[in-house]
């Protein structure tokens, strides 16, 4: 019941991101343009044939002597030899272990590149999403601007209003207008940020609202996909599997190897032909590698649980810090609703009841808490984007 509880939870906190269609296809664009993933995976392939060299039986040596006598009644002498090395048979297979294992890692570099990559690109498009949704904003309140300045002007004329009133309205509306050309600077910035992410190639992203997130209550259980899915880990938890083959290979090199041929020798009047085995026994050569590698090993597993447990406590700080600032969010947002004087502002300032410098003081104080509420809504997003990146 409980992964039946934990499935659902993960499959709605699934939907609720993948449902940023915009997002995800600019994600899609960027991993097949990207130039630094294009050069990072032809060094991949180039690291996988890198990793199968050497795998292979040594080469086979040829030899041929030729030499003369003296006196020279005895004949001329003529030697061929043909041998071929052998290691340990179970050498070959370790060496190949060793080799798929480093390629497999190399995959998992790969990964680790092209999560980082994403996230960061996602982050820029949750900038983009923010500025947008202030551009928007900012465009409302020049427009809402511009009727109040454009009425103390007529009043102006009139003689109804002076010019310090007059003067104050232009000057907000000013603000405004410098502020909405500043975040239009800001957003074609990004853009070509994320352009860059995608290889030199326009992006159309224009959404200007953040996705509400549903996060699974239970952070143990959906942390144990996220462990699986770390590629800082599965690299780790691979390097310990290689120097594992390593030393099973190592102790098969540190078997005899066999060498084995032909030899032909030819002097006058006589022939002799024959095989060649020979044996040779590694008494120093490898003498403390197996110890070396294995030292190694443990280097190794203690650092993946060092990992383990920093990667544990990074995600649970995450996953506290995104249910905070989720709740955060929902009552701002609720509270916003209930105390918006806008309508009421306006009416109290066409009445008398209040005067411009309050209306325009009130009107700022309210601003301001859209402004912070679309702060908190994209501190969420980058948050929820930091613990996705795993799933």
């Amino acid at each position: 019941m409980k992964h039946i509880i934990y499935l659902i939870c993960f499959l709605t906190f699934s939907l609720s991101l993948t449902s940023q269609n915009s997002i995800e296809n600019v994600l899609d664009q960027i991993e097949k343009n990207n130039t630094s993933l294009k050069a990072l995976r032809s060094k991949i392939e180039a690291k996988k044939i890198g990793n199968k060299t050497g795998t292979y039986l040594q080469n086979p040596e040829v030899e041929f002597h030729y030499l003369w006598s003296n006196p020279t009644t005895i004949g001329n002498r003529t030697d061929i030899t043909i041998t071929q090395g052998f290691d340990f048979p179970t050498a070959y297979k370790h060496r190949n272990n060793v080799s798929d294992l480093r390629n497999l890692q190399v995959d998992v570099e790969y990964k680790k590149q092209l999560r980082e990559v994403l996230l960061q690109a996602r982050y820029v498009c949750l900038e983009l999403i923010y500025s947008n949704a202030v551009h928007n904003e900012l465009i409302m309140r020049k427009e809402h601007a511009s009727e109040i300045a454009k009425s103390y002007g007529r009043k102006f004329e009139s003689g109804e209003s002076n010019i310090l009133e007059y003067n104050k309205v232009k000057l907000a509306l000013l603000n405004i207008t410098n502020r909405l050309s500043t975040i239009e600077i800001e957003i074609e910035a990004l853009r070509s940020t994320l352009s860059g992410y995608n290889g030199g190639l326009k992006v159309d992203f224009d959404q200007s609202e953040f996705l509400v997130m549903v996060l699974p209550e239970d952070f143990d259980i959906w942390y144990a996909q996220a462990e699986k899915n770390n590629p800082v880990l599965n690299w780790i938890k691979q390097e310990i599997e290689v120097n594992r083959a390593q030393e099973q290979y190592a102790k098969a090199m540190s078997l005899p190897k066999i060498e084995a041929g032909y030899m032909s020798e030819a002097i006058v009047g006589e022939k002799f032909q024959g095989v060649i085995v020979g044996l040779s026994i590694p008494l120093w050569e490898n003498k403390n590698t197996v110890k070396y590698i294995k030292g190694n090993t443990l280097a190794y597993e203690n650092l993946e649980a060092d990992s383990k447990l920093q990667f544990y406590n990074r995600l649970l700080t995450l996953h506290n810090k995104a249910i905070k600032l989720q709740k955060s969010v929902e009552n701002y947002r609720n509270q916003m609703e209930l105390l918006n004087n806008s309508s009421l502002l306006k009416k109290a300032l066409d009445s008398g009841e209040i005067s411009l410098i309050e209306y325009i003081y009130e009107f700022s104080i309210y601003y301001e808490s859209i402004d912070n509420l679309l702060k908190m809504e994209m501190e969420l997003s980058k948050t929820v984007a930091e613990l996705n990146q795993y799933q």
